[in-house]
């Protein structure tokens, strides 16, 4: 090596050093998130093609694709699983989401989708107004759907890994929808996957969306009819049962041995959710307790129930069948189930 060369190598690595060190700090760790996402995105290629996800499709979103460091702030948010805060009273979450306005949109769009609704409960057994009470508490009808970039938001959840057991599956089912020829445009919804008129997390729309007018798409973003025949899927392979109401309103003696009808297991699934049920009861045998039907609605003697008292002894009380099960699957809260049923309820009046 010439002595200009030895000469001229120092201060080239001194000139690069300077320009690096004049590199703000956020820009070099963005630079590193960076490639670690890329080196992530790469380890999922042999499972997406063990999908039948063709490198054509990885093609042409991996190259571009950058983390969004909202949506980890926003997951980082979520409650943990540490001591749960007391649970409040349902009366003032009905107020708020079974209130005039949905109630009242709910049955225009009931009523603007009788048809398709009719058939579409003739065929699955799921009531009409169970798919609209849905509709409206998932996005209002439609109203608000999310505008987070699906296909980002789920790689940066994989890739940051505290729920990758949870994200990952889903970024792959993104890519299959895409893959099945389903537009990066549709592919948009909440930060946490959720998508369409339903939010249906992208799993779940690989195994139940529906073409509902028959144009041979399942268009859960922009066509009702489509959304509505794929909840009505939704439920269908949750177990819903034919002709058997969700729950009815009921009246709860005072002398009632709460103590006596305690549900025996502990459920593995929602803990929080299933423990605040009775064990399964026919409703002859509610009936025998002294329960009563808060508004003369009632269900067969041989149909198994649960209570539920939301807000304590001595306010409205719900006997819930399997159906009601069948909505907690599609979000497993009681307030949110409670909800549904009661909106659906007040729709079809």
């Amino acid at each position: 090596m010439g002595d200009s060369l030895r000469t001229i190598l120092p201060s080239a690595l001194l000139a690069l050093t300077a320009i690096f060190a004049g590199i703000p700090a956020a820009q070099r760790a963005d630079a590193q998130d960076d490639a670690a996402f890329q080196t992530y995105l790469a380890t999922l290629r042999p499972k997406a093609r063990a999908m039948g996800i063709s490198d054509a499709t990885l093609n042409g979103v991996f190259p571009a694709l950058t983390p969004n460091p909202r949506v980890i702030q926003l997951d980082q948010g979520q409650p943990g699983g540490g001591a749960y805060s007391p649970i409040p009273n349902f009366e003032p979450y009905r107020r708020a989401h079974v209130d005039a306005a949905r109630i009242w949109r709910g049955r225009g769009v009931y009523q603007a989708n009788r048809a398709r609704l009719a058939r579409i409960e003739a065929e699955t057994g799921v009531p009409e107004e169970i798919m609209v009470a849905i509709y409206g508490h998932e996005t209002n009808y439609g109203s608000y759907t999310g505008d987070f970039d699906l296909i980002r938001s789920l790689a940066t959840l994989s890739w940051e890994g505290r729920r990758r057991a949870l994200f990952e599956p889903e970024l792959l089912a993104t890519l299959k929808m895409l893959d099945n020829g389903v537009p990066r445009s549709r592919l948009v919804g909440s930060w946490a996957g959720a998508t369409g008129y339903p939010q249906f997390l992208p799993s779940v729309y690989l195994r139940v969306a529906k073409d509902g007018d028959g144009d041979g798409k399942a268009d859960i973003w922009t066509s009702e009819a489509d959304a509505l025949a794929s909840i009505a899927n939704y439920f269908v392979q949750s177990g819903w049962r034919r002709g058997q109401p969700w729950g009815v309103a009921v009246i709860v003696p005072s002398a009632l041995d709460r103590a006596a009808i305690a549900a025996r297991t502990t459920p593995a699934r929602c803990p929080r959710v299933f423990n605040r049920h009775s064990r399964w009861l026919t409703m002859a045998e509610w009936r025998r307790l002294g329960i009563a039907p808060a508004s003369g609605a009632w269900a067969a003697d041989d149909v198994l129930a649960t209570l539920l008292e939301p807000d304590g002894p001595g306010k409205t009380a719900y006997l819930l069948t399997s159906n009601y099960r069948a909505i907690l699957d599609y979000n497993c809260s009681n307030f949110y189930a409670l909800s549904v049923g009661l909106l659906a309820d007040a729709v079809k009046q």
